[in-house]
């Protein structure tokens, strides 16, 4: 068995994999619920995603200054 070394992974980029992993489902998934003709659903998860990516940067912001 094999390991990874993380140690020279930054944290800024573990958050980033991390709520992409979080952002693109949630939209991919609201486009599909559109189309399935749920749209309260599909609008939901699309504001989730919105949600996420704003908090995101938020965040961003203040660890960059």
């Amino acid at each position: 068995m094999t390991y990874v070394d993380t140690s020279d992974l930054s944290a800024q980029m573990f958050i980033t994999v991390l709520l992409l992993l979080i952002i693109a489902p949630l939209v991919s998934l609201g486009v599909l619920r559109l189309f399935q003709s749920r749209k309260k659903s599909g609008f939901m998860l699309i504001i989730s995603g919105v949600v996420v990516y704003t908090i995101f940067q938020v965040i961003m912001s203040f660890t960059q200054a």
